[in-house]
């Protein structure tokens, strides 16, 4: 999604404006541009469509020298991309602001203010916002006073900063359903929309809570104030995973960096997590025992990856605790009449926690927990600080790290195993034979997932196949058929193939029909119960003529032909195989990618941190 950068300083801004927004490329965009305040006092601006590389281009031949400034990746909602769309968006030639979210209510207030005469220059909900405050501007004659003003007549969410000419020490940021940190420097500050975006200039970072306001300048230093207009105090957090984070290192993608690290990242993730033989359920939150005793049912609640993640943890919730367990995707949770048995913890999942449509699931949950069934809500996140694990009783931080590439990989797997955690926790027979074999297996689980790693030079020759493929079909059964839909998106998302996952048991009931010597298939086959009835599946799709492709346990007897290749994968719990077979179809889509050309970090119209609905 969209990237903020601003910085307010003794020196020349206009590199660290830059090198923000080159970290910020991650998030998906379409435009980038950058205003400064001169010395003369006149704002100075520089937009340009497409890659930070276009903006930086310009900025070689038309330079922005000053100490304060403002920039801006955009990802488009309103108006198509274009420079003039781009953002910093100007107001009066006075103040220029840049803006993550979307403004509902934009419409009426354009016409409000093409009333008094204003002309605009772009199709944005942004310039809008841009138009008010400068209208606020030269009735307080304060900022602040008029971000806050304007801040009371627009509905939506949103993530902004502001400078103006007329107070030319200052720049006010504001953020309501969408992530805002301020850095903290000696002698200056900064705002962006992650923290990574500042990593060159400081690693301290408040995190803004939801409806703050934050005025950064000389006199005043760091000012916040909190929704209800009280002035607050937020605290310092040092940014504890490196500069490093933002590197690719030795990897040409971060999308390979980031399937790389996740056997360091699940250790991290259990680390501290785990006694002898059971789950510290105190790793939740305070009150976690007392709550979880309670429990008689699980509500899961999430998107895209963080759905799937949801959707393995169902099997383990009803086999291994015996909870009734649904799944929601959260876009679609608060549109109907949700019906909540008593005694049922509200789960949800993401990796940012800023997630628009699961933010959204969870305050409507929290609305109704009076008049339903919910006894409480857990978060699990990868970004601590963030609105989802503010505003969730429980929370438990997935270790996963900063993850650059759009495509989901250690995000998922690290939310697998905190569920296994969570299911676990949830358990009526603490400390059972099951749990304590479970708990040995966590532990070892990351050798394991180092051997699957080695399966990355087998796995990119067999990603030839797929390179002149326009469509391919996912088969899994159990626990292995979401991590067959995980497969499925990760393909599409960054080779564009078209891909379909099915539960193997489907095939007879239509998908068969789409089976011939074009269509590639991809099957998970571990050595669990579910094993014979999908080698049964299999022989339906070689006799149609199709190509099969087996990822199955070491231990399985199938026998490479001509229409089937087989590649063994470390044997493991049963239990704990949708998160090693997720290792081999994440390098199959990364290797058909690179393959294809494509951006495999940054795939075409998608971001990945989505904070609009």
């Amino acid at each position: 999604m969209c990237g903020i950068v601003a910085a307010l300083a003794a020196r020349n801004v206009q590199g660290i404006l830059l090198e923000g927004l080159k970290r910020l490329e991650y998030r998906g965009y379409d435009s980038a541009g950058m205003a400064v305040l001169n010395e003369a006092g006149a704002l100075t601006r520089q937009r340009a469509k497409g890659k930070v590389a276009a903006l930086e281009e310009k900025l070689v031949h038309g330079a922005l020298t000053g100490r304060i400034g403002i920039a801006h990746t955009r990802w488009a909602t309103h108006g198509k991309p274009s420079e003039v769309n781009a953002h910093p968006h100007l107001a009066r030639e006075r103040l220029a602001i840049v803006h993550n979210g979307i403004i509902e209510n934009f419409e009426p207030l354009k016409r409000e203010l093409e009333g008094d005469g204003v002309v605009f220059e772009s199709e944005t909900d942004t310039e809008v916002v841009a138009h008010l405050i400068a209208r606020a501007f030269v009735e307080t004659d304060d900022l602040l006073a008029a971000v806050q003003t304007t801040l009371d007549r627009i509905d939506g969410a949103y993530a902004l900063a502001v400078m103006h000419a007329d107070a030319p020490r200052e720049i006010v940021g504001a953020r309501k359903g969408s992530p805002l940190v301020v850095g903290v420097g000696i002698d200056e500050n900064f705002l962006a929309s992650d923290a990574l975006a500042l990593l060159q200039v400081t690693d301290r970072f408040i995190y803004l809570q939801e409806g703050d306001v934050v005025r950064l300048s000389d006199n005043r230093g760091i000012e916040i104030v909190a929704a209800d207009g009280s002035p607050a105090e937020r605290p310092v957090h040092a940014f504890e995973h490196g500069d490093s984070a933002a590197s690719r290192g030795e990897y040409r993608h971060f999308m390979l960096k980031e399937i790389h690290e996740q056997p360091a990242v699940i250790a991290a993730t259990l680390e501290g997590r785990l006694s002898g033989s059971h789950v510290l359920e105190s790793s939740f939150g305070v009150g976690a025992r007392g709550l979880f005793e309670r429990v008689a049912q699980v509500h899961i609640v999430a998107c895209g990856t963080s759905y799937h993640a949801g959707m393995v943890a169902r099997y383990w919730l009803e086999k291994l605790a015996g909870l009734p367990t649904t799944v929601e995707v959260a876009s679609e949770y608060r549109y109907r009449e949700v019906v909540v048995p008593a005694d049922t913890l509200f789960v949800t999942l993401s990796q940012s926690g800023e997630t628009a449509d699961t933010l959204a699931a969870l305050r409507y949950a929290k609305s109704r927990a009076k008049t339903s069934g919910y006894l409480g809500a857990l978060a699990i996140c990868n970004v601590p600080g963030s609105s989802l694990t503010r505003e969730s009783d429980l929370a438990l931080m997935t270790q996963a790290g900063p993850e650059i590439g759009v495509a989901s990989t250690k995000a998922f797997t690290t939310q697998l195993v905190a569920l296994m955690l969570l299911t676990l926790s949830l358990r009526k027979s603490r400390g059972d034979e099951r749990e304590t074999t479970l708990v040995q297996a966590l532990r070892g689980l990351p050798t394991v997932l180092d051997s699957a790693l080695a399966m990355d030079g087998p796995i990119a020759e067999l990603s030839e196949a797929f390179a002149e493929k326009h469509h391919a079909l996912f088969l899994g059964r159990g626990t292995q058929f979401p991590i067959a839909l995980e497969g499925a998106l990760k393909l599409k998302e960054i080779s564009y193939i078209h891909a379909e996952a099915y539960p193997a048991g489907e095939l007879k009931h239509g998908p068969l029909a789409l089976v011939d010597a074009d269509m590639p298939v991809v099957a998970v086959a571990p050595n669990d119960e579910l094993l014979e009835k999908l080698k049964s599946n299999l022989q339906e799709v070689r006799a149609r003529g199709g190509e099969l492709f087996v990822f199955a346990d070491e231990g399985v007897a199938l026998t490479a032909a001509d229409n089937l290749r087989v590649l063994h994968v470390p044997a493991v719990d049963e239990f704990l195989a949708p998160i090693v077979y997720t290792i081999p179809l994440q390098l199959l889509s990364y290797h058909v990618a690179v393959l294809k050309g494509t951006d495999v970090d940054q795939p075409r119209n998608l971001a990945k941190s989505v904070t609009v609905e």
